[in-house]
Parts: C-alpha cells; sequence; structure tokens
C-alpha cells in the first residue's frame, strides 16, 4: 500500500471510495526493561525530554502502524482512512498502542 493513501481525514482530494472494507488494526503491547526504567530516572533528574521513552513510544507507534497496514494490505484496500493512535497501560510499565482506521478502495 502506498503511505501516501493513509490519512487521519475521510477522504482523499481528487479520489472516491468506490468499497469500504471495514476496521483495520495494528496492535502492539511494549514494556519498559530495568535499564530503560533506570535510565530514564536518571533523565528526569534533570528535567527536559526523556529520549528513552520517546524512542520507546516512537518504535511502538511505527510497529503498530505497520501492522495495520499488513491487516490492510490483506484485504487488498489501496488505501485507509480516518487512521488513530491510542495508547493505553495494561499493566505496570506495560503499555499497549492501537493503531486503528477504516480499509477502503479508492479510484480516481
Amino acid at each position: 500500500m502506498d503511505k501516501k493513501f493513509i490519512t487521519t481525514g475521510v477522504n482523499f482530494e481528487g479520489y472516491k471510495v468506490t468499497e469500504n472494507l471495514g476496521i483495520v488494526r495494528g496492535i502492539t503491547v511494549r514494556s519498559r526493561s530495568v535499564v530503560g526504567t533506570f535510565g530514564a530516572s536518571i533523565q528526569s533528574v534533570f528535567g527536559g525530554n526523556i529520549t528513552i521513552y520517546t524512542e520507546l513510544c516512537e518504535r511502538a507507534r511505527q510497529e503498530a502502524f505497520d501492522i495495520m497496514i499488513e491487516h490492510a494490505d490483506n484485504m487488498n484496500a489501496n488505501a485507509i482512512i480516518s487512521m488513530r493512535y491510542d495508547a493505553n497501560q495494561v499493566g505496570e510499565g506495560i503499555t499497549e498502542v492501537l493503531c486503528y482506521g477504516t480499509a477502503v478502495k479508492i479510484e480516481k
């Protein structure tokens, strides 16, 4: 799937949705390591961006995004509309990241 056809909006200018294939999602669950938690606590003493957590969050979002695209490809979609991210803490130090949207077929 061409990533230019993934949007948080509901359409693509110059294209029309010809088929709604349903919801697609990608889910990943991540935990912080002991080393990462220790490193983050050191960084928090000095303030500012806690890069260890930022990198963990970015990797988790990218993984969920890639899984969502794979799901859409399996449905033969050529676009995803209404894409969103959500994150939830499912346990102490364990976070679920969800990327979801609506798989569609579009044409000019």
